[in-house]
């Protein structure tokens, strides 16, 4: 068996490499500790489920018997999508619900991702799950288990709402992640022809990887939407909580360009409400949002971070650049990827040429998500570093909320440390390549002064 060890406690969620830091007994452990938490607040029901990671029914079962054992009552879903969880804990008699999903990450890892209360959890309140292991301050008891089937309500809930103008022919590429066992029937329940590529679930992902925020994972996509009649691509990542969006001629449509034509909807029917976006989004976001009457909100990086300042602010949207969409209007508020292709496929049904409308939307010179890998804990402290040392004498604005987002007349470079691994994160966009390459420079300085042997991503 396996110690517990706190590297697995993450930012916004519990993740590890399975027979190394993660097995059964931790497993258990977390089930105990996530139910005595819950008892805490009252909760005496926990939904759990799963996605298709070959650990997962092992894990699953492990975390059942812990909640049991601290005396919880426990509706396991079986296999489903992250959403479908989030969803379950919204309408069955359960507020607090535990995803087994190791998300993007390769086959070997596996987590959890937490909701207590009808609140993602993150940060302290994942750290005092480990600390009550470790005190062994954790409640006993002798809960029930049953399974529960949440497919069809989910389906027929969405397909109930969300409306084709005309039918249309997709293509999905699920990358053998859990939301090929749902993304065909939800589409075709809504009226849309469905090629389907890699939608056999499969935990050793032997296709492509399951993340759609990198462009190589998305070139099965694109050559499809080239060789058939269908009209528009989306993609999903391994738990399906996050989408990708690719046109007809091959454009990939990043998430923040996703969130302007959301927003734009949206705010039709929530005038001047705060529309909510992390710090790696494109700086069109602001202008667009005001455009079309709502008032922009950047926010800090990560889903549980978004999520909370979405309620406490009322916003009836959210998104994130790494493909989390967070709809209020019309759904309950959670980061959902196939909930979110609906929505794009209700808005784009209304056009005659769907890659024209997406292409239209703002767009400038940017680079990927850069990583600068240091050792462990260096990135808080080059951050903390830089945000009180460094200049920019070019910069029109200089953003701490987190790490250092620095907004220029023709661009922004941004800087933070990543919560998960120890890496600093940056990412560029500028109206012009000459003015990319500035702002890299300006950054590129700013870091080497503040740590001379760092060895740049650029």
């Amino acid at each position: 068996m396996l110690t517990i060890t706190q590297g697995i406690f993450k930012a916004y969620d519990i993740r590890g490499i399975v027979g190394k830091t993660l097995d059964a007994g931790i497993a258990r452990s977390i089930g105990l500790a996530f139910g005595t938490a819950a008892r805490a607040k009252g909760e005496h029901t926990v939904v759990i489920g799963r996605d298709g990671r070959l650990s997962g029914p092992e894990l699953s079962q492990a975390l059942a018997s812990g909640l049991q054992r601290a005396g919880i009552d426990v509706i396991d879903l079986g296999v489903v999508a992250t959403p479908m969880l989030y969803f379950a804990t919204e309408v069955l008699d359960a507020k607090s619900g535990i995803m087994v999903t190791g998300s993007h990450n390769p086959p070997d890892y596996n987590g959890f991702k937490m909701v207590l209360g009808g609140e993602a959890i993150y940060g302290d309140a994942i750290q005092s799950l480990h600390q009550a292991i470790l005190r062994k301050d954790l409640a006993n008891g002798n809960g029930t288990y049953r399974t529960h089937d949440i497919r069809q309500a989910y389906i027929e809930r969405i397909v109930s709402d969300v409306k084709l103008a005309r039918p249309m022919k997709i293509a999905v590429d699920c990358g053998n992640g859990v939301a090929g066992a749902f993304a065909g029937d939800l589409y075709r329940a809504m009226g849309c022809e469905v090629i389907e590529l890699f939608c056999e679930v499969d935990g050793h992902f032997p296709n492509h990887h399951p993340d759609p925020a990198h462009p190589e994972n998305l070139q099965d996509l694109i050559r499809c939407l080239k060789e058939s009649d269908a009209q528009i691509g989306l993609a999903f990542d391994g738990d399906g909580d996050r989408l990708g969006v690719v046109t007809k001629d091959g454009q990939i449509i990043y998430p923040d360009r996703q969130l302007m034509l959301f927003a734009k909807d949206v705010l039709t029917r929530h005038p001047n409400e705060q529309i909510l976006y992390d710090v790696k989004c494109t700086r069109h976001l602001n202008d667009w949002i005001e455009q079309y009457g709502g008032q922009p909100l950047m926010w800090k990086t990560g889903h549980s971070l978004v999520k909370a300042k979405m309620r406490e602010t009322g916003a009836p949207i959210g998104g994130e650049m790494s493909g989390h969409i967070f709809f209020k209007d019309r759904w309950y508020g959670f980061d959902d990827g196939l909930y979110a292709g609906a929505r794009l496929l209700e808005l784009l049904s209304r056009e005659d040429d769907p890659t024209a409308v997406l292409n239209a939307l703002p767009q400038s010179s940017s680079t990927p998500e850069l990583h600068l890998h240091l050792d462990e804990g260096e990135n808080v402290g080059l951050i903390e570093k830089m945000q009180r040392e460094a200049q920019f004498p070019g910069a029109k604005q200089i953003i701490t909320i987190d790490g250092l987002r620095v907004e220029y007349a023709d661009g922004f470079g941004l800087a933070r440390s990543s919560n998960t691994t120890p890496v600093v994160v940056m990412r560029f966009e500028a109206e012009t390549r000459e003015a990319l390459a500035r702002i890299q420079n300006d950054f590129k300085q700013v870091i080497l002064n503040a740590k001379h042997d760092a060895v740049m991503p650029y």
